[in-house]
């Protein structure tokens, strides 16, 4: 019984490690989240290379989803420690650099698992952080960033960076200016509900934080390294 306890798990690693490894090649299949969205919204998706996505595109998402993206190996310890702390009874706006989520995260759960409900997202926890740890040593920081920026939703029925693109401002997502790619950032909590065309409340209150924040991040070393790869 044990040996074959063992032997399954011996095949999932090695499995998923192989499919890791060609994701890493290739463009991900349809996924969970997008299978969903299609009976209901429909499904707009084309994936583009990291040349095909512009700057401003890369450094907003940075800026609003991840600013330490760049430093550390998966998890930002920081932000989980904070998010752990007892909620001031308050209201606060949400931060300016995202939440305890890294961008590596949401790749895991966008490409391999699911969105997670009330109570399953605490089953989705364990393969997240395994997948996160993995794609993190398989596949880099520029693989990481330009799958999420693919994969992502990004409007009703919108998945990846290109399709919000053409169907919010009629362009390729290679030529996005910063304000463009801003406000399509800012609508990341829930693009079903906040949108950039017509232009939400949220999105028109976010997207000069997240410009701001571009101006900051985008003097950091790791992140000029990162961008003009």
């Amino acid at each position: 019984m044990l040996k074959k306890i063992y032997r399954f798990f011996i095949f999932l690693f090695v499995s998923s490690l192989v499919y890791v490894i060609i994701i890493k090649l290739v463009e991900p299949p349809i996924t969970i989240t997008q299978i969903t969205n299609a009976f209901g919204l429909g499904l707009k998706r084309d994936y583009v290379s990291w040349n095909d996505m512009s700057y401003n595109i890369k450094l907003a998402a940075l800026a609003s989803e991840d600013q330490s993206f760049t430093d550390h190996s998966g998890f930002d310890w920081d932000a989980i420690e904070k998010s752990l702390r007892p909620k001031k009874k308050k209201k606060s706006k949400i931060p300016i650099g995202g939440g305890a989520s890294t961008i590596t995260q949401q790749t895991a759960k966008n490409v391999f698992l699911w969105q997670g409900g009330k109570y399953d997202k605490y089953i989705r926890k364990i393969p997240e952080v395994y997948f996160t740890f993995l794609i993190e040593w398989v596949w880099g920081k520029k693989r990481i960033l330009e799958v999420y920026l693919n994969v992502i939703e990004t409007g009703p029925g919108c998945f990846g960076v290109e399709a919000a693109a053409q169907h919010y401002f009629h362009k390729s997502a290679k030529n996005l200016s910063r304000a463009e790619a801003a406000m399509i950032v800012a609508g990341f909590p829930n693009p079903k509900k906040f949108t950039a065309r017509p232009m939400t409340r949220r999105v028109s209150w976010r997207y000069p934080q997240i410009l701001r924040e571009m101006n900051n991040i985008e003097g950091d070393e790791d992140v000029r390294a990162l961008l003009k790869k």
